[in-house]
C-alpha cells in the first residue's frame, strides 16, 4: 500500500454549499445534500489547465500561481453548482438568469477582493501606524504588520465559524478531509474509515493561507516603509511570488510530512484548521465519500475506461449547461 499513497496525493477538494467537491488530475465531482436529504452527485472531466495548456510553466517555483489560479476557477464553479442544487429543489427560491447570476459571481468575487484588500492591508498600515512608536525603524513596523495580519486572519475565520451557515461549510471542510485522509492513510474510502480519520489535512488551504502570511512577514519587513500607496501595491505585485514559494513548501511538506521538519512547518496551518474545519455528521462525510469515490473512479480507470462511461459524463455535463442557461441544475 505504502508504494501507492503518492498516487493518493493527486487528490484534493473543497466545501461547497450543503456538499464537497472532490478533483484528481483529469476530473472532479460534486455531491451534495438537497433539501429534502436527498443526495446530487455530478462529475465531468476537468477542462484543459493553464499548466496543461502551457506545459513550460509546469516548473518548481513557477507552477503554484498557475495552479492556484486553476483551483480558484474549478473552486467557484463548483460553488455555483452547489448553489443551484439548492435553488432547483426549494420551491420557494425562484430561479434567476444566467447572465444574473454571472453578474452577481463575479461582483461577490470583486467585492470579496476589495475586503481582502481592506483587511490584510489597508488596515494592517492604519493599525500599526496608531500603534507605532517613535524610534520604531521600517523593520519593526513592517513585521507588525505582518503580525496584525495574521491576528486578523484568525480573528475572522474565528467569527464567521459562528454564522450557522459558514459553521456547515466549516463541517462539510472537516468531512473533505476525513475522506482524503482515509484515502492516503488506510488506501479505502468509506464512511467507516473517513470517521477513524483527523478532520486535519497538510495540503489544505487554510496552511497555505497562513503559511503565505508567515512568509510574507520576512519578505517584506526588510522591503523598506515608503508611503502606502507604494507599499501596498509592492506588496500585492510580490504576493504571487510568496505564493509560489509556498506551494512548493506545502507540498513537499504534505508529501514528507511524518518528517520533523515538514511537521515544524506544517504545525501552524494544522492547528488553524480547528477554527476552519469542525466535526462532521455522518450524513456530510458520506457526502465527500461520495464525491471521492465519483472521481477516483473516473481518474483510476481512465484508461480502461469504456466509451459508454465517457458517455455518460458528456451528457451529464451537458445537460447541467443546458439547465444552468435556464438558472437551474441537474437532480
Amino acid at each position: 500500500m505504502n508504494s501507492q499513497k503518492p498516487a493518493y496525493w493527486r487528490y484534493g477538494g473543497q466545501a461547497v454549499i450543503e456538499g464537497v467537491m472532490m478533483r484528481s488530475p483529469r476530473y472532479f465531482a460534486i455531491a451534495c445534500r438537497k433539501p429534502d436529504g436527498g443526495m446530487v452527485v455530478h462529475a465531468e472531466p476537468i477542462e484543459k489547465t493553464i499548466l496543461g495548456k502551457l506545459q513550460f510553466l509546469n516548473r518548481p517555483l513557477l507552477r503554484g500561481i498557475f495552479m492556484l489560479i486553476d483551483a480558484l476557477a474549478l473552486g467557484i464553479k463548483s460553488l455555483h453548482f452547489s448553489s443551484q442544487v439548492q435553488i432547483q429543489h426549494a420551491p420557494e427560491i425562484k430561479p434567476v438568469s444566467k447572465p444574473v447570476q454571472d453578474i452577481a459571481i463575479g461582483a461577490s468575487a470583486l467585492g470579496g477582493f476589495a475586503i481582502g484588500i481592506f483587511l490584510f492591508f489597508v488596515l494592517p498600515t492604519l493599525l500599526t501606524d496608531w500603534l507605532a512608536r517613535e524610534g520604531w525603524g521600517s523593520v519593526a513596523r513592517n513585521m507588525v504588520d505582518g503580525g496584525l495580519r495574521i491576528a486578523i486572519f484568525l480573528l475572522y475565520v474565528g467569527l464567521i465559524g459562528l454564522l450557522p451557515d459558514i459553521r456547515r461549510v466549516f463541517q462539510y471542510h472537516g468531512a473533505e478531509h476525513k475522506a482524503i485522509n482515509a484515502l492516503e492513510e488506510e488506501g479505502e474510502v468509506s464512511l467507516e474509515a473517513a470517521r477513524r480519520q483527523t478532520r486535519l489535512h497538510p495540503r489544505c488551504g487554510t496552511s497555505f493561507v497562513l503559511l503565505v502570511l508567515i512568509l510574507s512577514i520576512f519578505v517584506f519587513a526588510f522591503l523598506g516603509r515608503p508611503p502606502a500607496y507604494i507599499r501596498i501595491p509592492m506588496h500585492l505585485a510580490l504576493l504571487p511570488v510568496i505564493a509560489s514559494v509556498t506551494y512548493e513548501i506545502i507540498r513537499l511538506a504534505g508529501m514528507f510530512k511524518s518528517g520533523f521538519l515538514a511537521r515544524v512547518l506544517l504545525a501552524p496551518g494544522l492547528w488553524t484548521q480547528y477554527l476552519t474545519t469542525r466535526e462532521p455528521t455522518d450524513d456530510q462525510i458520506e457526502v465527500a465519500v461520495a464525491a471521492l469515490q465519483r472521481v477516483r473512479e473516473l481518474e483510476e480507470g481512465v484508461a480502461e475506461a469504456s466509451q459508454e462511461t465517457d458517455a455518460v459524463v458528456e451528457s451529464e455535463s451537458s445537460d447541467v449547461t443546458q439547465m444552468r442557461e435556464h438558472g437551474r441544475t441537474i437532480a
